[in-house]
Parts: C-alpha cells; structure tokens; sequence
C-alpha cells in the first residue's frame, strides 16, 4: 500500500482475504483501508457453479461490474438475467439480489457500495475465514 499525499494506492497483496465457500472478496477501498466512508470498492471472484444467497442492503446502494466470466443475476426478485464481461448493474438501497457463476471458469466483479458501510457485514458472515494480509505476503510496500 502506498500513500500519496492524501490519496491511497492499494493492490489486493495489501488487504484482507475474506474467503467463503463460494468465492472470495478483496475490499480495496473502505474505511479501515483507505479511510473512505463515502465509498467502498472491491473485487470479488466466485467459483463455477457457487454464488451468494439473495440478500439486500439497506442503507447502501450497490454497483456490479462484470469484469470476464459468466453469471446470472437476480435483481429485485426478478427472474435471473444472464451477464457476462461488461455488464454493470445498478443496484438502490433495499433491494434484493443475488450472483451465481454460471461458466467453467471464475467469474470476476468489481464491486462498489455507496456509501461506504455495507462491506462490514462480509466480516462478521459466520461462513467468512478473514486471511490477515501480512498472512498472504507484502503487497505495494509501507504506508507512509
């Protein structure tokens, strides 16, 4: 991680692993990374044939960015839409949704969640194994 006046660079090295049984989370940017409480961002990698269950945030609009693969998404308990590379779904507060690798291979998503706060759920799931980064290797380098 490097910090560049007040500006932060972060790679997935330098956070947290937060692994399920259907994938794994890397939060870049979120109040204990960055300090930032406007917005949170990560990426997120689920396995084929595994996705999370539908679940809804309250009090944060979501953004979904399919970055390579193949998944169906579940948007406001509607029937699934299947998406690929590319796609970017806009996600308001309280509504229901859900993702499920439908490919052979990982499918990759950046996600964003505004504002920031929602991401904190992930880490209290009774089904998360939290890997420290120092556990995983050194990422950009100390934070000044």
């Amino acid at each position: 991680m490097q910090t560049l006046g007040r500006c932060t660079v972060t790679t997935e090295r330098d956070v947290d692993s937060l692994v399920f049984d259907w994938g794994t989370i890397h939060m870049l940017s979120e109040a204990r990374v960055t300090g930032s409480d406007s917005i949170s961002f990560g990426t997120v990698v689920l396995q084929p044939g595994k996705g999370h269950i539908r679940h809804n945030h309250p009090d944060a609009d979501e953004i979904i960015y399919f970055v390579s693969g193949q998944g169906d998404q579940m948007l406001d308990d509607h029937d699934p839409v299947s998406l690929t590379g590319g796609a970017c779904i806009f996600i308001p507060k309280g509504v229901y949704h859900s993702t499920v690798n439908r490919g052979d291979a990982p499918l990759h998503l950046i996600v964003a969640y505004i504002p920031a706060g929602s991401e904190q759920a992930l880490r209290e799931d009774p089904n998360v194994q939290v890997i420290p980064a120092r556990e995983r290797g050194q990422g950009l380098g100390k934070r000044k």
